[in-house]
This record gives structure tokens, C-alpha cells and sequence, in this order.
């Protein structure tokens, strides 16, 4: 994924509500690209992997903001 560093510093400047509202959106997606995935409608696999990587990096940012 290209522009890491922005991507983080975007994400940092969100509060927790918006946050945990990203997250679930996310989880909402990569549940529906799983199911098309299993029915071998999905033809660009790669976006699986992308978003669970997105999702590991907003629970990161959560993570640090709650503890802070």
C-alpha cells in the first residue's frame, strides 16, 4: 500500500468513535469479499489481504489512543 505514513498520520488525527466506525465498515467489507471469495465470484483476491492489513493498522491507532 502505498503512502503508509499518510495513511497513519490520517488515521492518528481521527477520534476513537470514528475510529471504531471505520473498523466496523471494514470488517463489514472483508466479511463480504470472504463470501464472494468462497463462491469464486471474487476475481482480485489481493483486496483480502489489503484489507486485513487496513483494519490491523486502524486497531493499532485505536490501541495506542485508548492507552494514551
Amino acid at each position: 500500500m502505498k503512502g503508509t505514513g499518510l495513511y497513519m498520520k490520517e488515521l492518528a488525527g481521527k477520534s476513537v468513535k470514528e475510529l471504531v466506525a471505520l473498523r466496523k465498515e471494514a470488517k463489514q467489507e472483508l466479511f463480504q469479499l470472504r463470501m464472494k471469495n468462497s463462491v469464486r465470484a471474487l476475481k482480485e483476491t489481493h483486496k483480502i489481504g489489503d484489507l486485513r492489513v487496513k483494519i490491523a493498522r486502524i486497531n493499532t491507532v485505536l490501541h495506542s489512543k485508548v492507552n494514551a
